[in-house]
């Protein structure tokens, strides 16, 4: 297959251009600027174009000649415009794009809670982008994650580097709750759901799925969500056992919290928490159990409590590692 993935030189979308390589399809990922996407030059069959994917015509021009798309284009952070920009118009460009090229299959990542009466800007307006996508001909399957990690992840490796730079923490939102899912479990369930197969590792051959539009109508949803249920603190604390130093935490009240968040959005670059962020926190990011999840697609969810430990405990043993070499 000849797959399109937008958003692929990102946290998710390299795992997912790395999977979809493996299994021998040829991809393109556009990028404004290839150097975004050095990372992903050395995979095979995979195409890096210069592109724009919010100018229309750059966009219908990308999808030609393409079988399938991957969304996973998506912010964090913004005012209502940016959500509106994003989530919303994109969708409605990627589906003229994909009929004027004839394409049918998609699979778009949108966020587990997102609702038209969700509490942030953030989960309405990918309620929004789904009803866009849902209103078309194409066949479609929208998968909603709870929060991802894995090596590259901006959460845990930032809680583990907080704790080992300040003697204690305020964290916003410390009771909320998570059911966080590993990236390469959202890789795989993307990569087998984009081509029709999974792979039965028993047996060690692609086993197809049912793609047959009955199939797809019943099921144009699933959850993807990990084995536990945790709340930020919890998650801060796993980061700061793995990274070797566990700091304090001062659980915030609300308008203390939302004071921090308000200065974070001034600060110069990414914000570390808005205000929008909180107001998603208010809904619990955990499966609602009315939908397939990962199991459907023969999937057992990697343990968080395993994997973590393998990059931020890995990392901090790198660190004792050098400075006894460089103390000999």
């Amino acid at each position: 297959m000849k797959i399109i993935v937008l958003g692929g030189s990102g946290f998710i979308g390299s795992h997912v251009c790395e999977k979809l390589a493996a299994a021998g399809h040829q991809i393109t990922v556009p990028t404004r600027r290839r150097s975004n996407a050095r990372h992903l030059m050395s995979l095979p069959r995979l195409d890096l174009l210069e592109c724009n994917v919010h100018d229309a015509a750059q966009l219908a021009s990308a999808v030609a000649g393409h079988d399938a798309v991957v969304n996973l284009v998506a912010v964090l952070h913004g005012d209502a415009a940016r959500f509106d920009h994003v989530h919303v118009e994109l969708p409605r460009k990627i589906v003229a794009a994909c009929q004027a090229a004839g394409v049918q299959r998609l699979v778009h990542v949108s966020a587990l809670g997102a609702a038209p009466d969700a509490p942030s800007m953030y989960l309405r307006s990918k309620a929004q982008g789904e009803a866009v996508l849902s209103d078309s001909t194409l066949s479609l399957t929208l998968l909603r994650p709870s929060v991802v990690f894995g090596a590259e992840d901006k959460l845990l490796n930032v809680f583990a580097k907080l704790q080992q730079i300040a003697p204690f923490v305020p964290l916003a939102g410390a009771d909320a709750k998570f059911q966080p899912v590993w990236v390469e479990d959202v890789a795989t369930a993307i990569t087998q759901l984009v081509t029709g197969y999974y792979q039965n590792n028993s047996y060690s051959r692609d086993i197809p799925l049912d793609r047959s539009p009955e199939t797809l109508q019943k099921q144009p949803v699933y959850e993807l969500c990990g084995q536990h249920v945790l709340s930020l603190r919890d998650l801060f604390a796993l980061a700061g056992r793995c990274a070797g130093v566990q700091r304090p935490i001062v659980p915030l009240p609300m308008s203390m919290a939302r004071l921090q968040a308000w200065v974070m959005e001034h600060l110069p670059g990414e914000p570390l928490m808005s205000r929008d962020n909180l107001d998603s926190m208010r809904s619990p990011n955990i499966a609602s159990g009315k939908l397939p999840g990962l199991a459907a697609l023969g999937i057992e969810p990697g343990s968080i409590y395993a994997i973590v430990p393998t990059y931020i405990g890995a990392a901090r043993r790198m660190d004792q590692y050098r400075r006894g070499v460089g103390g000999r």
